[in-house]
């Protein structure tokens, strides 16, 4: 298992000895990765990130969120997930809704994006998203060596590198995603 520096407090084992511990989408998306990935088990009502990071000792810098957007072309609803650097906020309303090719883009509401997904609002993570949809990765996340993220769950985390992101199926690396 790779030496993970960022889990701070916490214990880390490999992913794949604890598919318990993720969404079902997730554990699908896990059985397809070679790299490795680790996993801690949380308490689920510390799964904010900032009350995750305080409470286990990881850096801030070190946490990425994805969020689900949602916008319509021509009656179509188009989706995406993003994902960006905690110290960070997505450009929903410019880089995001450009990517999407829509005149207005917003944040999926909480029961759209669980239904999707499969997975725990607070928890969703860019791992086993539903096939098609587009991966937007901040450049900064995308060249981060170790990354916390959610695990479809609000009762655990993965650690993972920018590497393994960027090459999520459906995964573009987006400079200027986060501002």
């Amino acid at each position: 298992m790779s030496n993970w520096t960022i889990a701070g407090t916490l214990n880390v084992v490999p992913a794949a000895e604890r598919t318990d511990l993720v969404a079902e989408p997730v554990a699908k998306a896990l059985a397809t990765i070679t790299e490795p990935v680790g996993i801690v088990e949380i308490d689920p009502d510390l799964a904010d990130t900032a009350e995750f990071c305080a409470a286990y000792s990881s850096p801030m810098s070190a946490s990425a969120n994805c969020v689900v957007v949602a916008g319509k072309r021509a009656g179509e609803l188009r989706y995406a997930a993003a994902l960006v650097l905690a110290t960070t906020r997505a450009d929903v309303n410019n880089v995001i809704r450009r990517k999407l090719d829509v005149r207005k883009a917003s944040f999926a509401p909480m029961a759209e994006a669980t239904e999707l997904t499969g997975m725990e609002y607070g928890g969703i993570t860019p791992i086993g998203l539903p096939e098609g949809w587009p991966i937007l990765i901040d450049k900064a996340v995308a060249d981060s060596p170790e990354l916390v993220i959610g695990s479809g769950i609000r009762g655990s985390k993965l650690l993972v590198t920018g590497t393994l992101l960027a090459g999520l199926p459906g995964a573009e690396v987006v400079e200027g995603l986060a501002k």
